[in-house]
């Protein structure tokens, strides 16, 4: 191999190790900008009864789509290792990272030989993107997976990428393969649907792609039915919650998945190189998998729109991902001339240099803020505080009457808040909670009026501004921004 050659294997692979070496040590830190405190909420509660948790942020008995198996083994961690929720999920980012790296290694092997390839898929699923920031669970970018690594979207990923790998060889296989392996295949399936229910949609389309493109046999198609029918015999028997009691969920999510639709350009922009890269796969091949798996995401991704159902717009990964290894594919295909791949590989890299400037202030994660050059210091968001500031007074099980945004948090640390920081389907009085903390803060209220919502809800502690003092409140401690620990007296 020549030594330009040996230069443009080895480059890509040197940088993808330094982005799971900054991934790992953002581990460490564990920064806290979105949904961590829900998934740490339910490991609490999974810790103190695994069997029947009630609602992981407010003092009921329901279910919940959050007790997953993988946030059951988790639990399961905290309970035997006495370990804090907040370790047990750094440990749970260290196997999802896992997951992913060696998923994506495995899978883009079944799609190209080239030693180069896994590297160059890894770096283009995490830097291809848009030149606008976009943080959301299930997208991988930088600094979204830096924010996400230890949610189960991100395990579920990465067990995605495996169940693909594995369900390519199987269905590539001279001879049919075992009934056992493929029903190891739809236990999978349904483990990836059940642990993050939109990735579990990514998944699926993925797998249909995969058994398009590869148009098997009768006999297979016997044992994928098979598969498939033991898959949704555990979707159907999971105790925890009613997995297909979610496709009536309530408008609550399609107007939070609004976002999705907007600002393409600036999101997803640079994903029009995989785009291209697709057309040149169609042109080579119209059974390629990475296409028809576009096709699939991409029309499912336009119906949301269409219709109004933007919760579907968190199918969108299914028509990013194919893009995304497109677009490292072409750069290493065999059979084109050398100067095209040169070419195909120049822009590529340039386009991904770009994303990873975009995504720069994740390095603000790592690194202190004060060390970083100040145009990547302007790239960084600081993550959220926390209300660790609670806990030497507030216990878990105690009920706390917070607005929207310290409802989102004060969970992970074990008290309940009177509503839920985040929409659920299956808690029947989220709407009359919702209006009784709305009732609560309301300026207007009388001290009377707020009395009788503390005592409906048996509320011990509350969290506001130093405006709420008055009767029945006593005043604990001050935390950041001047929020104010109320005790209820």
């Amino acid at each position: 191999m020549n030594p330009t050659a040996r230069a443009g294997r080895a480059l890509p692979q040197a940088v993808a190790v330094l982005v799971v070496v900054l991934l790992l040590l953002v581990i460490v830190r564990l920064p806290w900008a979105g949904d961590l405190g829900m998934h740490a909420a339910t490991i609490e509660r999974l810790r103190h009864n695994l069997l029947h948790p009630g609602n992981p942020l407010v003092d009921a008995d329901t279910p919940s789509p959050y007790y997953s198996p993988w946030m059951l083994v988790l639990g399961l961690v905290a309970k035997v290792t006495g370990l804090s929720v907040f370790v047990v999920l750094r440990i749970a980012a260290v196997v999802g990272l896992g997951l992913l790296v060696t998923g994506v290694w495995r899978y883009v092997r079944t799609l190209s030989a080239h030693r180069a390839a896994p590297a160059l898929a890894l770096l283009s699923l995490v830097l291809l993107w848009g030149p606008e920031l976009f943080n959301w669970s299930g997208f991988v970018g930088l600094n979204s997976l830096a924010l996400t690594v230890s949610y189960p979207s991100v395990f579920a990923i990465g067990l995605t990428f495996h169940f693909w790998a594995w369900l390519t060889r199987a269905l590539r296989a001279g001879e049919p393969v075992t009934w056992a392996r493929w029903a190891v295949l739809g236990l999978l399936w349904a483990v990836i649907l059940l642990s993050h229910q939109f990735t579990g949609v990514v998944s699926s389309l993925g797998a249909l792609a995969m058994v398009i493109a590869a148009r098997p046999s009768r006999q297979v198609l016997l044992r994928l039915a098979a598969a498939l029918a033991l898959g949704m015999l555990l979707l159907g028997l999971w105790p925890y919650y009613d997995f297909f009691s979610l496709f009536s969920a309530g408008a609550d999510l399609e107007a939070i998945h609004k976002p999705l639709y907007e600002h393409l350009a600036g999101h997803f922009g640079f994903v029009l190189l995989g785009v291209a890269a697709l057309v040149l796969r169609l042109r080579r091949d119209r059974w390629d998998p990475l296409v028809l798996f576009f096709v699939l995401g991409a029309l499912m991704f336009a119906a949301g729109g269409l219709t109004g159902h933007y919760s579907w717009g968190r199918a969108l990964p299914a028509a990013l991902i194919p893009a995304q290894l497109a677009a490292a594919l072409e750069a290493v295909t065999a059979g084109r001339r050398a100067w095209e791949r040169t070419g195909w590989a120049c822009v590529l890299g340039a386009v991904l240099a770009v994303g990873a400037w975009t995504q720069a202030g994740t390095l603000g994660y790592v690194v202190p803020k004060s060390a970083l050059p100040a145009p990547v210091a302007d790239k960084y968001h600081t993550p959220w505080v926390g209300y660790h500031w609670i806990t030497p007074w507030v216990k878990y099980g105690d009920v706390v009457m917070a607005q929207t945004f310290p409802a989102r948090q004060i969970p992970a640390y074990g008290p309940y808040t009177v509503t839920p920081g985040y929409p659920d389907f299956f808690l029947p009085d989220e709407k009359q909670r919702d209006a009784a903390v709305s009732h609560y803060f309301a300026t207007d209220t009388s001290a009377a009026g707020r009395q009788a919502i503390l005592r409906k809800y048996e509320v011990r502690w509350v969290v506001g501004s130093k405006s709420l003092a008055g009767p029945g409140l006593k005043r604990v401690t001050t935390g950041p921004g001047d929020q104010v620990l109320y005790r209820v007296v």
